[in-house]
């Protein structure tokens, strides 16, 4: 009996410090790609300048109604971005989060869920635009990225989950700046819900069937935007994990845009 006892001790211990030794490893994984993750944003940040722009004569606004539509938008210069990574499309910045990111484009949305903005494996992944859309093109345009705990990629997006974020209306303004034209959009709808892909339409067959879809994503919201979105809308998704085999969901609208001056490039 005592030898039963002793081996069960035994082979108690040695599961300990089996699992012991795989949570250190885990832990150690994790430190080193934050680690990594800080370094790529430390050099995105001093390659980058973001210009605050008024609006001018190539100002188009698309929503005159919208209390939001004087909101400076942002300019980003894509040169040295693109000489650091050639998928980069656009950057983008969520107010009231830490998301402040350049945003890619792949051939499909796997490589970018496991790799980072150097294109190295890393769990973190980073921002990626669906490999569907045609830039901003579509009719609705959307953007993966991890949540991650430390807050980076889209892990502060539950910020928008929080009623001081709801509370504050100036929180609901996203901007975007691509090569070719610099965005503003409102948000309409937050929700978080099992992991589905009835969201993830870009493109729609006729105007009802884009009016339903506005109805579901509205409906799903966990408060009601004052915020109208019409049949020639163009809407932003943006979709994160949450908790386990659910889904954070935000969709905007788009309010405002600025054509660059390419003729140079």
């Amino acid at each position: 009996m005592k030898n039963i006892i002793k081996v069960f001790a035994y082979l108690l211990l040695g599961i300990s410090l089996l699992l012991l030794f795989f949570s250190l490893n885990f832990i150690n994984k994790w430190n080193k790609q934050n680690n990594q993750i800080s370094k790529q944003l430390d050099e995105i940040n001093d390659l980058v300048k973001i210009e605050k722009v008024e609006d001018n004569e190539n100002t188009i606004v698309k929503d005159e109604s919208s209390t939001l539509k004087n909101t400076n938008l942002n300019n980003v210069d894509f040169s040295e971005l693109k000489n650091k990574n050639s998928d980069v499309v656009g950057w983008i910045d969520v107010k009231g989060t830490n998301i402040n990111y350049p945003f890619v484009q792949y051939t499909d949305n796997n490589f970018y869920l496991t790799h980072s903005f150097d294109k190295k494996y890393n769990d973190a992944g980073w921002l990626f635009e669906d490999y569907r859309n045609d830039g901003f093109n579509d009719k609705n345009t959307i953007i993966y990225a991890h949540s991650r705990l430390d807050k980076t990629m889209f892990g502060s997006l539950k910020n928008t989950l929080k009623q001081e974020w709801i509370n504050d209306k100036e929180n609901y303004i996203i901007r975007i700046s691509t090569e070719e034209e610099n965005t503003l959009w409102e948000v309409f709808s937050i929700y978080h819900i099992p992991t589905t892909d009835d969201y993830l339409k870009i493109k729609f067959t006729s105007d009802n069937e884009f009016e339903n879809y506005i109805k579901m994503v509205k409906n799903r919201s966990i408060y009601k935007f004052d915020t109208d979105v019409l049949d020639n809308d163009k809407i932003l998704t943006l979709s994160t994990c949450y908790r386990n085999n659910e889904k954070l969901v935000l969709h905007a609208k788009l309010i405002k845009l600025e054509k660059k001056n390419t003729t140079n490039k």
